[in-house]
């Protein structure tokens, strides 16, 4: 299809009324339209390809947005974002203001639910279902799940819940065998033996040669074949929690999915349809390497070749990876452990080099953190790695089953502070905040590359739990030296200027603008290395000498590590001027993180601007108290 629809694809209501073929053509369409699109802005690319028909599918069956479409996660979003009337926002995708890479309720009235993290679906559409019988509106509701997402404890509450209330819920499992790193988990590798299955394939090829030399017959055949797969697919699993199990059909056939999600339509009570999919579905290099385009940048179609990333200094992931290898080279008890985010926590070579203390427990960050402590328990030293974000999946976990126990797991929280395109729902805000009340957790963040290292080893040679949170992107190109005994003194922070007047006290990511806005001012600046425990000597020290404090971090300020120096100088009975920079009380949107850094003041500008307000108000007859931004 052409000029027109590219330029303007039908909305639901009109694909509605369109025939099979025009429908068909859609699909075409909007394939290529996400192709050109995010191989200009990057992107989730491979999730999205994979789900085009099958949204065009459930648009095309269900009155939406009257009807509730539920999409987990939201990496395979974009053809619904395209086709409901967002297309011309795409080259906005992931910026700053633009077009969001996930759900949000506030961006359309398509969107039934908001989503970043993944297993929310089930639950959140049940919830909507049952509101849609109490309030005896006749709504369908249908959550689209992927196969990944289906590891995760929550999905199972949800499907056991659905089945007991025999609520009117329609449940899409979108098969294709990959999360963002490849599957793990029994129920993965169930699905992925029956659809290998002899006897299924068996069946199959029978059914397609029927269909073959028995044309007038099609009709019939395809309703027989759909009902003996019946037998011999996954119905049982989901049977027992009182789903209506159908499937599994081919997620990319129109000509199946649209009848079929038709006749499930004017089914009652809990149902789900097995879908199977190819991730990167028409896109050569994407269905050859789904995991590599999962989430791409800019890229060129023709060869599929990515920009090229400036060469530079290692990323702290890239760090966190090699201190990994060379400890396990060394600690024979130490054992890694992912929440299906191998590549994006830099455990690739890890896995490569010891695959028998490698241990990716899929889409289950409650289950990663219990497991590190059952492990603990028994004389094994974990390393979780894992991002900030979904740390706070697993709180009850971090202080019920380690921190209560006071068991010796090391938590490397990667993604910690503002993460960029992914948004509100990734970004790493809250972890010093959440974490820091919590007894017995020993809680550091490195100003560099080299101090990652360091405190790495501090926090593994710590006979309790240990927190060390680092962000995203590249180091400051410092020398990095990897002898394995160098630690940091706990509780020890780091002067690294003497200045006058005002002290700037800065956590992990800030302290290099810190440093340059109190070269500006004549600031004494301190790396204070520890959120807990602080270095409390050194700061009534400090707070006998300075006039002000000045703390900055790239965390929320409610609760977070300037609030913690506050308490420190209430309890010691310090009184002084003293300003909090960090994140607001607000969610952060997707844009790049210098952009936002910028605007709410946390790089050197706006450091030394606050830093000067503030001692400008320590001029005679100025008040003095806290302030936060």
């Amino acid at each position: 299809m052409s000029g027109p629809l590219r330029s303007r694809f039908p909305s639901p209501a009109e694909l509605r009324r369109m025939s099979r073929a025009e429908q068909k053509r859609v699909a075409v369409a909007v394939r290529q339209f996400i192709l050109d699109s995010v191989s200009s802005t990057g992107g989730h690319l491979s999730s999205s390809l994979g789900a085009v028909e099958l949204t065009v599918a459930l648009h095309a069956v269900f009155n939406t947005p009257e009807d509730r479409l539920v999409w987990d996660v939201g990496h395979q979003a974009y053809p619904h974002k395209i086709l409901t009337g967002r297309g011309p926002r795409f080259p906005t995708l992931r910026m700053k203001d633009g077009l969001s890479g996930f759900l949000k309720r506030d961006e359309s009235v398509y969107d039934a639910f908001g989503a970043g993290h993944s297993s929310t679906s089930i639950s959140a559409a049940l919830g909507m279902a049952v509101a849609a019988k109490l309030e005896h509106q006749p709504r369908q509701v249908v959550a689209i799940i992927g196969d990944g997402a289906m590891t995760a404890g929550l999905a199972y509450e949800g499907l056991n819940n659905g089945g007991a209330l025999d609520a009117d819920l329609l449940v899409v499992l979108n098969d294709n065998e990959m999360s963002i790193s490849p599957n793990v988990g029994a129920v993965s590798q169930y699905l992925t033996r029956i659809l290998s299955g002899r006897l299924y394939n068996t069946v199959r090829e029978g059914a397609g040669q029927a269909l073959s030399l028995l044309p007038p017959l099609r009709e019939l055949a395809k309703k027989a074949e759909e009902g003996v797969k019946g037998l011999v697919s996954p119905a049982t699993l989901f049977e027992e929690m009182g789903f209506h199990y159908f499937g599994p059909i081919d997620g990319h056939d129109l000509d199946v999915l649209i009848p079929t999600l038709e006749n499930l339509k004017d089914i009652k009570g809990p149902r789900l349809l097995h879908v199977v999919t190819k991730k990167g579905k028409g896109y050569g290099p994407a269905e050859a390497d789904p995991c590599a385009y999962h989430g791409v940048s800019p890229f060129d179609q023709g060869s599929g070749q990515m920009a090229k990333k400036a060469s530079g200094p290692p990323s702290y992931t890239q760090v966190f990876g090699d201190w990994l290898c060379d400890k396990a080279a060394r600690e024979k008890n130490l054992v890694a452990i992912t929440p299906a985010m191998r590549e994006g926590s830099g455990l690739v070579r890890f896995e490569q080099m010891f695959p028998q203390r490698y241990f990716d427990v899929g889409i289950a960050e409650q289950h990663a953190l219990t497991f590190a402590a059952g492990l603990a328990c028994e004389g094994i030293h974990p390393v979780v790695a894992i991002y900030s974000t979904f740390l706070q999946r697993a709180y009850d976990q971090l202080i019920h089953d380690i921190a209560i126990q006071n068991l010796a797991v090391l938590l490397a929280v990667d993604r910690a502070g503002l993460v960029g395109a992914d948004g509100a729902t990734h970004q790493g805000s809250f972890d010093l905040a959440f974490a820091r009340t919590i007894p017995n957790l020993l809680i550091m963040a490195p100003k560099d590359e080299q101090e990652l290292r360091d405190m790495l080893n501090t926090g593994f040679a710590y006979p309790g739990p240990a927190m060390v949170r680092y962000p995203r992107g590249s180091g400051l190109g410092v020398g990095l030296d990897r002898d394995l005994a160098r630690t940091v003194p706990i509780g020890k922070a780091e002067v690294l200027r003497r200045g006058r007047n005002l002290a700037i006290l800065a956590f992990g990511s800030r302290v290099a603008a810190a440093m340059a806005a109190g070269e500006a001012v004549d600031a004494t600046v301190v790396n204070m290395r520890f959120v807990k425990p602080l270095d409390e000597a050194l700061l009534l020290d400090l707070a006998q000498s300075h006039g002000a404090f000045l703390t900055v971090e790239e965390g929320a300020i409610m609760g977070g590590a300037g609030s913690a120096v506050a308490e420190c100088l209430l309890n010691g009975g310090r009184s002084m001027a003293m300003r909090i920079l960090g994140l607001p009380d607000e969610f952060i949107e997707q844009g790049e993180a210098k952009e936002w850094l910028a605007e709410l003041g946390l790089d050197a500008a706006g450091i030394e601007a606050a830093a000067r307000a503030l001692l400008d108000g320590l001029a005679p007859g100025a008040g003095a108290g806290v302030v936060s931004d």
